[in-house]
Order: structure tokens, then sequence, then C-alpha cells
């Protein structure tokens, strides 16, 4: 095993990262030596089909991702030895303390930083993709006083929330109420956003009509709101969609109605000045137009959107995160969801099925700039409503479709394989920032299809 260098210099105050390479002195500058309070030392590895961090030495050894514990202002010293092969480096950004790569079996490195304050901190290997693959753990200052339980709203969307079938009904009359809240909602473990809603979700409400349906939408802003907000239905033939009419402003209601004269899946959104912030900060929603007859059985349904969120803090940070006008217009987001959270499909709620079932999802963007390249990783759609027309004939055996701001699709397929598949935007640079979900079938194998004596790794990146 190789032994870390001597360190040249090292400023207490600021992190520093040590070059590969083997040593036995302690850090030393002029005629100080700056000796380490504490020591730890990782392997990186693989196991259980995730990248990680494995303890070598000491009461860490052998545990994978250790907690690390250390009394607040100690000074820290840890040491990486490649044991995979793969590049890796180590940083714990809290305090500013970043490596340099480790590329081979055998190489080492090390950071050595002084932890100034007390809480609970992550250190990672910051190579793309690694954390998300595992690479990650806590390092535990002081003694953090322990998390209050968030009270903010969770205002994730059910995606099973699809309303019922419209069958073979005539036209009839329907009355929809909406209510525009802001409201500081979870965004994930840890952080939370003041969210603009229809409904308290995001996204809002999915409304199930059938074309000839003649419609009255009551908009109500919540009295406690700071803001003007309103609805604009894509589905809508009138005036800004209805929200010409629906400037509403707190603790005020206004109406339309409308006749449904087109079937498709359409969005709907707020339509107040400026536009884009009040989408991004949650504010859309899809409505669906079934034609006359209904659509065909299938036997199941979900409400998926995706959306993005502009945040001074970036992805991961914890704590409530602050809209951003400047990277809103820049079009570089720092968070991208399904259904309003960085968890919602994967952890808050399940979409699920059998072997042997349909599947059909009724998928938009909110937006309010990003094209999705919509895909289900180990399916091909059967058959995709390209632009959600429901009365021009089905693209058939599709492996991804675009789904331009404001824009949906509706894709059926059928479930032939047991396992996890993933939901992702196939620019799967987003999977990092949050944009991922999982339809778990559950049934009998049929070898026929799909075999192998490999175990199933459900860590892996896909």
């Amino acid at each position: 095993m190789k032994i870390f260098y001597a360190f040249l210099a090292f400023v207490l105050s600021v992190g520093w990262a040590a070059p590969s390479g083997a040593a036995e002195a302690a850090p030393t500058r002029g005629n100080v030596t700056y000796t380490p309070d504490i020591t730890f030392t990782f392997r990186t590895s693989i196991a259980d089909g995730k990248l990680v961090f494995i303890g070598d030495t000491g009461a860490i050894a052998g545990q994978i991702n250790p907690d690390l514990k250390v009394p607040e202002n100690a000074v820290v010293q840890i040491n990486v030895i490649n044991d995979d092969g793969a590049i890796h480096d180590i940083a714990v950004p809290a305090f500013g303390a970043q490596s340099d790569q480790i590329i081979g079996k055998g190489a080492s490195t090390a950071i050595v930083f002084r932890a100034t304050k007390s809480g609970t901190f992550e250190y990672l290997c910051t190579l793309p993709g690694h954390k998300a693959a595992g690479m990650f753990g806590k390092l535990i200052v002081g003694e953090p006083q322990e998390p209050v339980e968030s009270t903010a709203l969770d205002i994730s969307q059910d995606p099973t929330a699809v309303g019922e079938p419209v069958g073979k009904r005539a036209p009839k009359k329907i009355t929809l109420d909406l209510e525009t809240t802001e409201v500081e909602g979870r965004l994930a473990t840890g952080s939370t956003y003041k969210y603009w809603t229809f409904n308290n979700k995001v996204p809002g409400p999915f409304v199930r009509i059938r074309v000839g349906d003649t419609v009255t939408v009551n908009v109500t802003n919540a009295k406690e709101a700071t803001h003007i907000h309103s609805v604009d239905f894509h589905a809508v033939t009138g005036p800004g969609g209805g929200a010409a009419v629906t400037q509403v402003a707190p603790g005020q209601t206004k109406s339309f109605t409308f006749k449904a004269m087109h079937p498709g899946l359409f969005v709907y959104h707020c339509a107040t000045p400026m536009v884009a912030q009040h989408i991004t900060n949650g504010m859309y929603g899809m409505i669906l137009v079934e034609p006359e007859g209904g659509l065909s059985k299938v036997d199941r349904e979900f409400y998926v959107m995706q959306g993005e969120l502009y945040t001074a803090q970036k992805h991961g940070s914890q704590g409530l995160q602050e809209f951003s006008l400047e990277k809103l217009l820049d079009e570089n987001p720092d968070h991208l969801m399904f259904n309003g959270s960085m968890d919602a499909l994967s952890t808050k709620y399940k979409l699920e099925a059998t072997v042997g079932e349909t599947v059909r999802i009724f998928f938009g963007v909110g937006g309010p700039n990003l094209t999705s390249s919509f895909h289900v990783i180990g399916e091909v759609f059967d058959k995709v409503y390209d632009q959600a027309s429901l009365t021009s004939p089905p693209l058939t055996d599709v492996q991804t479709t675009l789904v331009p701001p404001g824009g949906a699709t509706m894709v059926e397929f059928k479930v032939d394989v047991p396992g996890n598949y993933i939901l992702v935007d196939h620019a799967l640079s987003r999977v990092e920032k949050g944009l991922s979900g999982i339809l778990s079938v559950t049934g009998k194998e049929d070898y026929t299809i799909f075999h192998s004596t490999e175990k199933i790794d459900h860590s892996s990146g896909h």
C-alpha cells in the first residue's frame, strides 16, 4: 500500500490537495510542521454495482462510504488509494478541499483542510456521474443539531391522478375550480423552494373532459399570495386561452366558459408577466380532451410532466433555494424534475405495472425553456401520438420522442419483462440534476424475450 507524500505547503484555513505519490512525513512549511488531528484512508472500489469509497484503516475499515466524524476546528486529512483502476478524486466542497485526479490502480492522493464549522457536509468524487453512481458520504463536524422536521408542503403530483375516462358519454357542462397559491414546498431531502402552484400541486390537476363539453373555469388567487396569477389553456379557443380574462389579484376570483372543440392532450399554464417565471415556479398542468367515444382501454395510465427550476444555489444545496432571474434568462436550470420534486417518481410515488399489462403515459413539458427527449430505458413505445394529436395515426415502434416546452405527447406500450424501467429525458446529463423516475414491473419472466444468468444491478445507470 502506498503511503502519502510530504505536503510542501498548507494553509490551515483553506482546503488543499496533495499530489499523488507516497510519503511518511507530516505536511511541513519552513520550520513549521502541520500535523493533522485526524486522518482517514479510503480505497476506491465497486460494491453491489456501485462506485464507492471503502474505509481502509482504523474504525472505518471495510465500511462503504462511511460517516466521518471529527471535532469542530480539527485539521482533517483524507487519503484516497485507487483500487479499481478508474479515474477518481476526492473533495469536500464545504471546506474548499479538492484533490487532483488519480488514474490507475495503486495511485493515491489526499486532501487536508480545517473543519471550521459544525454541521453535516458531503465528501464525494467529483468526476461526472461518479456521485450518481455512489461515490459520496457524510463528514460530520462537531455535534450538529438534529434536523428539524420540515414543515414544507409536499407539492409533488401523484402520477396516478388521471381522472375518470369519459367512455361513451354525451357532452355535458363541467365546472373546474383552480386556486393559485404561493407556498414553500419540498424540492428534495433537505431543500425547499417557493413554488407557485395550481391547487398546491406541481403540475396542477389533470383535467379530463371530452370534445363538445362546455367548461366553466373559476380561478381564485389565494389571499396570502403576493402576485397576480392567471391561466392559459392551450385547449381553449379564445383570447389568451383564457388568460386575457383571468388576471386575478390576491383574494379575487375570475371566470370564463369555453367549449372543447378539439380533441387532444394540451398544456395549461399561468400567463401573467413575466410568464416564464410563473411557469418555472410550477404553474403548469395538462388537460385531456378525449375524442367522441373516448380513448381505447389500457391497464395503467400515468400523468407525468417535466419542469425546470432556476436557482441562485447549485443543485444539491440544502435549505431554501432562491429563484435566479439571470439563470432563467440564460436558460441554465439548476434543477430538473418530473412532477414537481427531485424524487416524486422514484421515492414519493410508485409507477407500477404487471407483466402483460398495457401502459399509457400522458407526458407534457411545462418548461419554460427546454425540449424533452422522452424515453423509457428498456422499453420501446408501441404507439406515440406525436404532438399529442389523438386524431392522427400514431407512430409505432418509437425509442425516443421529442416534446417541446408547452407541448405534450401520449405514449402506449405493453410491459413484457419484470424489472425497473427508468423514465428519462435522453439529454442524459439532466439526470444529474434530478430528472428521472421509475416504472416498476412485476410478474413472471419470459426467457424468450429476455434472459441472463447475471445478477440484475438495480443501482446501475440503466
